[in-house]
């Protein structure tokens, strides 16, 4: 997916990360920079619509349907791979049209999405085939995309990552935020293929930041499109109880615990998706999960832009928002 001339920037790039807590617990920990990708679609979002807009051109579809809330960093980022791919956009958004107007939507219409909003219970429709039938018939000329641009255009993206890290970086666990599932079924995929060549890793973590997550596990399976063997499943696990109070939420405590990450790192972790990680990895680490010797790599998964809508909300700590607001990516112009 061509979008600028000097993106995208990949490999992406694999630094060491230091911390004194690092050197208690003797491991290495190591983090690969798919936020820096792209400066608008960044991290997994690249990785995700890549396939799936590639397909859409493929079938010589008009443009791109999907679905999110109103700070989504999936419409965001596909609002603009579609104007750069001359692409049209709809977006089905949860919640009201005022909405329009905030930071994530302004730029989305911006770069020319059209918005549909619609109620809580409307949007909970958005996996139901019937649903989806009256939308294929309403727009012929779209291709769907899923919630977060997880199906399964989307791995052959993700699992891009694994490739690079191996000849980037050993190590022995892999660990990355979980939202909709696609980015670690795309990691799997690739370790299916990296296992035949006795190239596998030890264990793979994902850190789910919704509440009752469990059911994530059924979706990445299917997304994985096999049934995970038992001797496969012990090399990766979804971690569900360090989502901090649910999608997008944390508690002041949580929010200085990610300032100190952030300044003694120099690396942006967003309070949403990375920050999380983070967060668990430290919890991990004072309890004794990693044994001494460890090699850890951590997946960030850009979604920068949310800082911008928590930001012009206000509802994020002054000293975490000191932290990121150097970090939040500058939106260009439609070309």
């Amino acid at each position: 997916m061509h979008l600028e001339t000097s993106y995208p920037v990949l490999p992406s790039p694999v630094q060491p990360l230091e911390h004194p807590l690092f050197k208690q617990h003797g491991v290495r920990v190591f983090i690969k920079r798919d936020d820096l990708i792209h400066p608008i679609i960044s991290g997994n979002k690249w990785r995700k619509l890549k396939g799936n807009l590639a397909h859409a051109k493929a079938l010589k579809k008009k443009g791109v349907l999907t679905f999110g809330g109103a700070y989504s960093n999936h419409i965001h980022a596909l609002a603009y791979a579609c104007q750069q791919q001359g692409l049209a956009s709809i977006g089905i958004i949860r919640g009201e049209e005022h909405y329009q107007n905030n930071y994530t939507l302004r730029w989305a219409k911006h770069w020319g999405m059209k918005f549909n909003f619609v109620d809580r219970t409307t949007y909970r429709k958005r996996h139901e085939q019937g649903f989806l039938d009256e939308l294929s018939n309403a727009y012929p000329d779209y291709l769907i995309v899923p919630e977060g641009g997880s199906n399964s255009l989307a791995l052959s993206g993700m699992a891009e990552v694994m490739t690079e890290l191996s000849e980037q970086q050993q190590f022995d666990t892999l660990m990355l935020p979980v939202g909709s599932g696609g980015s670690i079924a795309g990691l799997l995929s690739s370790t299916t293929r990296l296992e035949a060549n006795t190239q596998s890793i030890q264990r793979m973590l994902g850190v789910a930041v919704l509440k009752n997550a469990e059911y994530l596990v059924n979706e990445i399976e299917q997304l994985v499109n096999r049934q995970i063997d038992s001797s496969y499943e012990t090399s990766w696990q979804l971690l569900t109880h360090h989502h901090c109070g649910g999608y997008a939420k944390y508690s002041a405590e949580d929010a200085n615990r990610l300032a100190d990450i952030v300044e003694l790192t120099g690396v942006p972790f967003e309070p949403v998706y990375s920050g999380k990680m983070m967060l668990a990895l430290f919890d991990l680490l004072e309890q004794g999960y990693f044994t001494e010797g460890h090699t850890i790599m951590l997946l960030h998964t850009g979604g920068l832009q949310g800082i911008g809508g928590q930001l012009e909300r206000n509802i994020m700590p002054e000293r975490l928002a000191k932290a990121l607001q150097s970090h939040l990516p500058s939106a260009p112009q439609v070309q």
